[in-house]
């Protein structure tokens, strides 16, 4: 099983749990970003929790000691936390949060979009587009915008796992192979 395939099913387990006994999802998801954020931010922690020469239940019980300092998080977190250190899979705690977090917003009928321009856009027409997307695509559109000169002008949008090039880069790209294909 490859460490991404299992990070999904531990993903797709806490959720469907959560979501069977009602509780917070986003909160769920929060939680999971901040412990694999404290993995990640915190090197040597890090470094103890994924080093597979440290014995499991000495992870369990750092991980024991994080969860205490850390307050009231819910209880399937947590129990996900504690047997993913007495499993020595600690490692995919980052892999885990991004797959309950996507996940939780097909759930919710989100999508990320992304569009890249050359210039900065104005706020309304940030605000025109992601109203175009969601009307695109029936969910709601989590924008995120992103100058890039080299597009000359027009945008390219990406949305989930397709991209939209209609930049004049990339007719300009067009032109170029037609008229190399017509001359041979």
């Amino acid at each position: 099983m490859t460490s991404r395939g299992a990070a999904t099913r531990y993903a797709r387990a806490l959720f469907d749990v959560s979501l069977a006994e009602g509780k917070d999802l986003a909160g769920a998801s929060a939680q999971l970003n901040d412990f694999a954020r404290l993995m990640t931010e915190q090197d040597t922690l890090g470094r103890v929790l994924t080093n597979p020469a440290i014995p499991a239940s000495r992870k369990r019980a750092v991980v024991e000691q994080i969860l205490a300092r850390a307050g009231t998080l819910q209880l399937s977190v947590t129990k996900l936390l504690l047997m993913l250190a007495e499993r020595d899979r600690l490692a995919l705690v980052p892999d885990v949060a991004r797959a309950f977090e996507s996940r939780l917003m097909d759930h919710q009928k989100v999508i990320r979009a992304e569009v890249a321009t050359a210039m900065d856009l104005p706020a309304d027409q940030v605000a025109a587009l992601r109203q175009s997307l969601v009307k695109a695509t029936g969910r709601d559109v989590r924008l995120a915008t992103r100058v890039e000169p080299e597009l000359i002008g027009g945008a390219v949008a990406r949305i989930g796992s397709t991209v939209y090039d209609g930049s004049i880069s990339r007719q300009l790209e067009r032109i170029k192979e037609t008229l190399t294909n017509d001359a041979g």
